[in-house]
């Protein structure tokens, strides 16, 4: 039984520790309405680790992904994710939601 305790601990401080390092990422909010992204550019600081928060209003179900960023989420109506980011270089990104290619794009500009 003791030889448990130390793997549970281990178990344990990786999930915390995870939330907690996420917990103090910078967040952006992008919402997904009616086959759209609310902003449709979002501005971030190079180098630096960060989430979106996307919030699905609906209808339906909306994907968000980014092909150069190597993303993919698909998000349910009237459920909010964050997808972290590594730390990116100065540019622009591109990303759609494929369930509404024509209207829902949007850009992660980094500066």
């Amino acid at each position: 039984m003791k030889k448990i305790y130390p793997v549970l601990f281990l178990l344990f401080s990786g999930v915390f520790f995870s939330s907690v390092s996420q917990a103090g990422l910078p967040a952006y909010k992008l919402i997904i309405k009616a086959g759209y992204f609310q902003p449709e550019t979002i501005t971030v600081p190079a180098h630096t680790r960060f989430k979106i928060v996307i919030s699905n209003l609906g209808p339906g179900p909306e994907e968000f992904e980014s092909k150069a960023l190597r993303k993919e989420s698909v998000i349910a109506q009237g459920v909010t994710r964050s997808v972290v980011f590594a730390p990116l270089k100065p540019g622009r990104y591109r990303f759609f939601g494929e369930f509404h290619m024509q209207t829902a794009q949007g850009i992660i500009f980094v500066k």
